[in-house]
């Protein structure tokens, strides 16, 4: 695969979390925020087991192998969507995307420089921090 088509996958997926965002905050308020978190997660699990049941070619005993911490995703997850609904509901679908942005990047620009959670090690430079202030101005100009 070229990288400019992984970049590609990736620009979709961010697309995807915005109508996600969108659709989790109506749903939200027609029938609560943590229901809407609930039945997309569910919606999610069903689509997901379905998917691996016929494409997965991993080895899902190797669960119980990993270091605990490896286990957390699904939580943070929760907590992820849980409060992106509760923000789009609040704030609208723009501004809470955007700080997600902000917030995602941030946090992997940190998680990298010190090489965190098994990461490549990719130190801060002038570059990443010119990035970051930019994605300031940009959450600031969308408020």
């Amino acid at each position: 695969m070229t990288k400019l088509f992984i970049y590609a996958v990736a620009i979709i997926a961010g697309m995807s979390l915005s109508i996600e965002a969108a659709i989790g905050g109506a749903l939200g308020e027609r029938i609560g925020e943590l229901e809407s978190t609930y039945y997309i997660f569910i919606i999610g699990a069903m689509a997901t087991f379905l998917v691996t049941l016929f494409f997965g070619k991993g080895n899902l005993k190797q669960i119980f192998t990993v270091p605990r911490w490896n286990l957390t995703g699904g939580l943070l997850g929760v907590v992820y969507l849980g409060l992106l609904v509760i923000s789009v509901t609040l704030i609208g679908v723009g501004v809470s995307v955007t700080a997600v942005i902000v917030g995602q990047i941030v946090m992997s620009i940190i998680i990298e420089h010190f090489g965190l959670l098994g990461a490549q090690r990719i130190r801060l430079n002038a570059n990443r921090l010119i990035a970051v202030g930019l994605l300031a101005v940009s959450f600031i100009l969308i408020l």
